[in-house]
């Protein structure tokens, strides 16, 4: 029996701190939820602290004396985390970076792999999300009820599959882990500064946890909701940027022509036949606002009929609303010839583009209003049994849904038209940070020039449900061994509907005077970037574009429906102005994916000469079903409505099913062996997956329904998919050097392969025939000499007004399945590439407090490396790693004399955050380099005794954010968020 007081005495001696607060779950079971660190033993000692110190203390004791590579966040106290996102907290941890969205953190990639490679689970279990992805979006999630998150970057048998990067477990509170009276309530202001015309917000929490009956029954309940109000500015090259080979050009005659090239003369220092050289598509300036409310709620029950006997009966609630409201104001090129100013190559910029037009052009500024609901419950069950001294069993169960849904009778995405066709020239300058645009005759549109254009109204449904059980057990031998083991069932269903109302009248409806032009106040474009409205002042190759309407959507959307609705519409409101919530009448798509586990875990814990060292030598078995039914559009007619524009016609839909199975063994060993009693060494090995994210097991092929000269678009899933898998080699050296101090080093290597990839593939639809390059279009192109859209359109009005398939009325020429060829549709779609991949790393992390000065540090950096890298010059979709980049965190922490502070800075290298833009197909997106500055600054008022008052700062130097393409100067997004503040008061007793 003395394995056992071994194990137990371990267990005491590195976790004490830990269980004070009932955070630790690094535990062999998953199924446990913690529940195994709860568990009676009178060799524990329970000791209760505070303070950012004493949570530190507590996040290095879980690494310590993990069973792997293990790093961790836990609360300062109950209900006061340590920051006011759980993403922001995770990026302090090495080898961690985070996404952004609308300044605040959203998913988290860790040693380089992205939010879709890495696992979030909640008490062990995993939750539905739906975004498509698998990866949890913690901007639902309130850090007030989170006791503690660890993330886990080596894999045991008993750790779900499915996070390549890490396994992020998020923990709340347990009623028994903290016996008797435990409550604390906070309420903040927070004052977002990216906002124009929001105001101060409240943000409530509060928390009240009890135990009865000589601690066997307890209770926990815990919420929270915040309301936001926030904005951000954006300056775009919205549809992306096309690419070329130097070769080809916009000729007519030379048989090496694009649509969308540029000419050969009229150019400065145009790139050479062996360059590539690229185009931008539009710019754009948007400008936003957004409100979000979020609300988040737990209960938790707990029964402890006897000492070996504990159950756990828990509800979780989260809901995230969020409304938005939007103006822009663009300027579409129409690839008419241009005159151009391009940088060096091989890899070519326009550093100014420019067009001029016989004809005037429109000058477009949008606008919209919508709002979405993200909606969520977890209902939970978990009963852990010591049966004797050797044997422990588990079972937890949970059903678990997420749901994203419109919050707004307008649909969860909308965008009304209006243009002012008033567009003699444009040009966009690239040569700064952000794009500078000009607009013939653009500062001089007056109200009266606005005319309706089109529109869309777009609802979009997601709803995501699990079923998960699990069964754990753990065997106690009477040498220093152990074995782990169980077996799981996870059932994830998703569907996925869209249902959109679109009017495409963007050659503009109405006429003068149809409009009150006091609908249409005058806002300045450049006043409104706060950093970079120096790149318009600064620039004097022409004028900017400064003149922009922010124009009553409300206002001008019933004026429009009065005057153009044209007879029933297909909204529910009986016009095309609203959307339409007859959802199976357009796209639905549902797959349900079963996995089934088995695994074993062998734990040893022995000495080799006077040092002392665990091993886990673990098999894990899983195999996973995928149905996929699907209903998409069926096209039966392309109509050339626009100069550059080609509408699809309905004429049903289609329905389709497809399946997809896959099994893999997945072994893991880890030995940790303590060379002394301050250093330790980790080395792991395992095996794990990445399975492909649910849009990507989707049914059906989905096209666009507005298309353009050079064809069409779509995107097409494959429920074949099978993960991407990888080979995991760790190793690691830990210097636990003082108390709360304490230094590392790892090296990481893993050796991947069966990369998903996206493939562009040209297909056609049987009797969908495009007008464009058929008989009428060539004898126009004869008879001008030109390819100029708007005289071919003419040409062939003019001449064959009385062909049926030609409406002059209404701008359509309709494609004759008789005579014009099938249309062309690229359709992206996911496949497995033969790619190998190896991508290795280092960490280097260090904690440091010295001594009773209150003052402390914390810092990280983390390289990361990867033997395939996207290559800019090269004009098809590559198999390169998205998320890839170095990153380096640094804290400075100090608490004394009742005042707590930090202040931290992170840092993220440019990395590839697509290989895709969004109407280009393949070509890549870059995040360029960002830091970031927060502090938090807390006082304990010494005369109420668990009262604390708090102010809190997020990127206060007010940084950025940029995106580019192949080079610098091709910009895709620059956006200014602003600074946040919060100033709050927190008790608790």
């Amino acid at each position: 029996m003395q394995h056992k007081k071994f194990r137990k005495t371990q267990l005491a001696t590195s976790l004490s701190l830990a269980l004070g607060l009932g955070l630790f779950n690094a535990l062999p079971s998953w199924a446990d939820e913690g529940e195994q660190a709860d568990q009676p033993n009178n060799d524990i000692e329970v000791i209760e602290v505070t303070g950012i110190r004493s949570s530190l203390v507590r996040s290095m004791d879980v690494k310590r004396s993990a069973n792997g590579v293990v790093d961790s966040i836990s609360a300062t106290d109950i209900g006061k985390f340590p920051d006011t996102n759980l993403a922001e907290s995770l990026q302090r941890i090495s080898g961690v970076s985070i996404d952004r969205v609308n300044g605040e953190g959203s998913k988290v990639t860790v040693r380089g792999f992205g939010p879709e490679f890495n696992l979030v689970t909640l008490n062990g279990r995993q939750m539905p999300v739906t975004t498509g992805s698998r990866s949890f979006d913690f901007a639902n999630l309130a850090s007030e009820s989170v006791s503690g998150v660890e993330v886990y970057k080596t894999s045991v048998a008993s750790q779900p599959s499915g996070g390549i990067g890490a396994t992020v477990n998020i923990l709340t509170h347990k009623p028994l882990s903290t016996p008797g009276l435990v409550a604390s309530f906070s309420a903040k202001a927070l004052d977002d500064k990216s906002t124009d015309k929001g105001n101060t917000t409240p943000e409530f929490s509060g928390l009240y946890s009890n135990t009865f009956a000589d601690d066997k029954f307890g209770i926990s309940i815990s919420g929270s909701y915040q309301k936001r109000e926030s904005g951000n500015r954006q300056a775009m090259v919205g549809t992306g940027w096309r690419s070329f080979p130097g070769s080809v050009d916009n000729s007519v005659v030379d048989g090496n022509s694009e649509w969308g090239a540029v000419p050969r003369d009229n150019q400065v220092n145009r790139p050479g036949d062996d360059d590539i050289y690229s185009v931008p598509q539009t710019t754009i300036y948007r400008f936003e606002e957004q409100q979000r409310k979020r609300t988040n709620g737990q209960l938790v029950l707990q029964y402890q009929p006897a000492d070996n006997l504990r159950t756990t009966l828990d509800y979780t609630y989260m809901r995230n609303d969020v409304d938005t409201q939007y103006h822009d104001i663009s300027a579409w090129y129409t690839f008419v010839p241009s005159e151009n100013v391009w940088s060096d190559g091989p890899i070519a910029s326009p550093l100014i583009y420019s067009e001029a037009y016989d004809t005037p052009q429109d000058l477009s500024m949008a606008a919209g209003d919508y709002g979405v609901r993200n909606q969520s419950g977890s209902l939970g069950f978990n009963a852990k049994w010591d049966v004797n001294d050797s044997l422990t069993l588990s079972f937890d169960a949970h059903h678990s849904y997420a749901e994203y849904k419109p919050n707004n009778p307008l649909g969860s995405s909308n965008t009304l038209s209006t243009a002012a066709f008033i567009r003699t020239s444009a040009a966009t300058d690239f040569t700064g940070d952000l794009p500078v645009l000009a607009v013939g005759g653009g500062n001089d549109v007056k109200p009266s020039d606005m005319r309706v254009t089109g529109s869309h109204f777009t609802n979009t449904r997601n709803r995501s449900e699990i079923h998960q059980y699990q069964f754990s057990g753990q065997y106690l031998f009477d040498m220093p061994a152990s074995i782990d083991f169980g077996v799981s069932f996870l059932e994830v269903e998703n569907r996925s509907q869209e249902r959109t109302v679109q009017r495409n009248d963007w050659g503009g409806v109405g006429q003068a005077g149809d409009l009150d032009d006091a609908w249409f106040p005058t806002e300045s474009v450049i006043d409104k970037f706060d950093s970079h409205g120096g790149n318009f002042l600064g620039n004097n190759a022409f004028d900017p574009l400064n003149t922009m309407f922010f124009w009553d959507f409300h206002k001008v959307r019933d004026r429009a429906e009065q005057l153009y609705s044209n007879g029933p519409g297909a909204g529910d409101c009986g016009s095309n102005f609203c959307p339409a919530s007859d959802y199976n009448n357009e796209i639905n798509r549902y797959t349900k994916e079963k996995s089934t586990a088995a695994y074993g875990q062998f734990n040893y814990n022995g000495e080799l000469g006077s040092m002392t060292y665990d091993l886990h030598l673990g098999m894990r078995y899983e195999k996973t079903d995928v149905d996929s039914v699907s209903a998409v559009v069926d096209y039966g007619s392309a109509s050339w409505i626009a100069d550059t524009e080609v509408e699809l016609e309905s004429a049903g839909q289609i329905f389709g099913s497809q399946k997809g199975s896959y099994d893999y063994w997945l072994p893991s060993v880890n030995f940790n062996l303590d060379v002394t009693d301050d250093i330790k060494m980790r080395l792991a090995y395992s095996k794990t997956i990445g399975r492909p994210d649910y849009v990507s097991i989707q049914g059906g092929t989905v096209l666009a329904p507005l298309a353009n000269k050079a064809g069409g678009t779509g995107t097409a899933g494959n429920p074949s998919l099978l993960p991407l898998e990888s080979n995991n080699y760790d190793f690691s050296l830990e210097w636990y050097y003082d108390e709360g101090s304490y230094a590392s080093v790892g090296y990481f290597r893993k050796d991947t392969k069966n990369w998903i990839t996206n493939e562009l593939r040209k297909v056609t639809v049987d009797g969908l025939a495009n007008p464009i390059g058929g008989k009428r279009y060539r004898e126009a192109v004869a008879a001008l000499g030109d390819t100029d859209s708007a005289k071919v359109r003419q040409w062939i009005f003019d001449n064959y007004g009385s062909d049926p398939y030609v409406d002059a009325a209404n701008g359509a020429i309709t494609g004759n399945p008789n005579e014009d060829p099938l249309m062309s549709f690229n359709v992206d779609t996911p496949v497995n590439s033969s790619r190998k991949d190896t991508i290795d790393g280092w960490e280097f992390a260090v904690q440091h407090f010295f001594g009773e000065s209150g003052f402390g540090i914390i810092a990280n950096y983390t390289l990361v490396d990867s033997n395939t890298s996207y290559d800019n010059f090269i004009l098809m979709d590559q198999p390169a790693l998205v998320g890839l980049s170095d990153t380096a965190n640094a804290v400075l922490v100090y608490e004394n004399y009742g005042f707590q502070a930090r202040v931290a800075y992170n840092w993220r290298d440019q990395f590839l955050s697509s290989r895709t833009q969004e109407d280009t197909g393949a070509n890549p997106q870059y995040v360029e380099a960002y830091h970031q500055v927060d502090f938090s600054i807390s006082y304990d008022i010494e005369a109420i005794e668990g009262l604390t008052v708090s102010l809190e700062g997020i990127n206060v130097t007010n940084e950025p954010t940029r995106v580019h393409g192949r080079a610098k100067e091709q910009v895709l997004n620059l956006t200014e968020t602003g600074e946040r503040y919060a100033l709050g008061v927190h008790y608790s007793f």
